[in-house]
């Protein structure tokens, strides 16, 4: 299944700014990994298709908002392995269909939209309930791949890279981030920027998944996660949110860098990591590692808007 898929590039950052705060910053490069199912969607999404597939499930369901990246990569994913795929999609359908959208779409993946009242119990076994009755039988994959299956697949992420004294990734549902921090080496640390408001509360979240990952039984290198923390103050106002500093970062970045940022995480992450490393933030002589966790084809649709 892994074998379409090209290992990612560690990219060098020269910065001036990384040169004087006396640190060595590369970044990987999830991105490259492939055209549509690339960044950490894929690690989510692995053995929850790999699960689908010795069940023998046909379907699968998933949810996300009308510009999803795990939506995109569900759709590519299901099409590339031979899955049927339905997305549900939070909100009301509105035409013509967005960037994100229309590819799901062309890769035939069935769109169902649910209000937002209804969209908020996508966890409860009573809407599990009612999809099934409707679809039939569909594997089930929560929204942004949020489960023990993607934590799995989020501790292969940095399995194959050097030694590193500091992890960095962007932030959502803090599934990614678990599964960093249960295959962390003693002496690293991992730090996640949440790309939400008031975004503490995933504290309790990877709290939650740990606690649940290292009780299920299933396969990890350590018997308990490393050091991790979150920083919570490059949100730039919340979940999608681009304001003029942020946009010209991240033009600026891909200049000097060569390396395209996507406006919903990873400029968050990146230009927290620049603003940390002024303030002294990291030690010297540290080694820092950037996850790029993908998500490229959303700046398509946030360019159409903000023209």
């Amino acid at each position: 299944m892994s074998s379409i898929f090209v290992p990612p590039p560690i990219q060098q950052i020269n910065s001036e700014i990384a040169q004087r705060a006396g640190v060595d910053l590369q970044v990987l490069r999830l991105d490259c990994m492939h055209p549509w199912v690339n960044g950490n969607k894929w690690f989510k999404l692995k053995y929850n298709l790999l699960e689908a597939k010795q069940k023998n499930f046909r379907t699968l369901l998933t949810f996300g908002g009308a510009y999803s990246n795990h939506i995109f990569a569900t759709a590519a994913a299901g099409n590339l392995f031979g899955f049927r795929t339905i997305g549900v999609i939070r909100g009301e359908e509105r035409l013509p269909l967005n960037p994100t959208l229309s590819f799901a779409l062309q890769q035939g993946m069935q769109l169902v939209y649910l209000h937002r009242e209804m969209y908020r119990q996508r966890q409860t076994m009573a809407l599990e309930a009612e999809l099934r009755q409707r679809f039939g039988e569909v594997f089930i994959i929560p929204e942004g791949g949020s489960n023990l299956n993607g934590v799995r697949g989020s501790m292969e992420i940095i399995s194959q890279v050097g030694v590193f004294d500091t992890i960095c990734v962007a932030c959502g549902t803090g599934t990614t981030l678990a599964g960093i921090a249960l295959s962390l080496h003693k002496g690293q640390r991992a730090i996640a920027f949440p790309v939400l408001k008031n975004g503490q509360f995933l504290a309790a979240e990877v709290d939650s998944l740990l606690t649940n990952y290292l009780a299920s039984g299933l396969p990890t290198p350590f018997d308990s996660p490393g050091s991790w923390q979150l920083v919570c103050d490059y949100h730039f106002g919340g979940y999608a949110k681009v304001n003029d500093q942020l946009w010209q970062f991240a033009q600026q970045f891909t200049k000097d860098y060569a390396i395209p940022l996507d406006y919903v995480y990873t400029a968050k992450m990146f230009y927290g990591i620049m603003d940390l490393l002024q303030q002294g933030f990291f030690h010297k002589g540290d080694r820092i590692l950037l996850i790029h966790t993908g998500g490229l084809q959303g700046n398509v649709g946030i360019e159409q808007r903000r023209k």
